[in-house]
């Protein structure tokens, strides 16, 4: 006999999509096509991000701290991975690498809330939750600061 469970993602901050090759996929404040990684937060209350970490490298988990910001419940928050940290914004100090790598997401107690490994990514798509904010990670035909709606049919990969 077996047993079967419905299992319900935890409300929260979550990694939901990236972009390791940006080609035309969102524009930051100084009209470049920089990497990025979009946040959402999935749950009915607003998060304080003070004292949030995101890094590229896993053992390194405080790699670039969240300047005091908050994102509120439904919304999505774009990190821009192009070491461009004198720019206005949110400019993390790494950058992804087209070929794959690790992002991890800590909060203000070193907790590491989420994590995402991607793998080599293709121009002209992303790699995101599908369903959005709660579903596997998998190629998406990108949605920059939206709800990610289209999968290319590829799905995340166990290392």
């Amino acid at each position: 006999e077996y047993e079967f469970y419905l299992l319900t993602p935890e409300k929260g901050l979550v990694i939901n999509e990236i972009d390791a090759i940006n080609i035309n996929n969102g524009l930051d404040q100084n009209f470049e096509f920089d990497d990025w990684v979009e946040l959402f937060n999935n749950s009915s209350n607003p998060i304080s991000l003070s004292g949030y970490y995101l890094s590229d490298e896993f053992g390194n988990f405080n790699k670039w701290a969240f300047p005091d910001t908050t994102i509120g419940p439904g919304e999505y928050l774009i990190i821009w991975a192009d070491i461009d940290t004198f720019q206005l914004g949110l400019h993390a100090n790494f950058s992804l690498s087209q070929l794959g790598e690790g992002v991890f997401l800590t909060d203000n107690l070193g907790i590491l809330l989420d994590q995402v490994t991607f793998p080599l990514q293709i121009d002209y798509s992303t790699w995101g939750r599908f369903p959005n904010g709660t579903g596997t990670f998998t190629q998406l035909f990108p949605t920059f600061n939206a709800e990610n709606t289209t999968p290319l049919g590829l799905t995340e990969y166990d290392y």
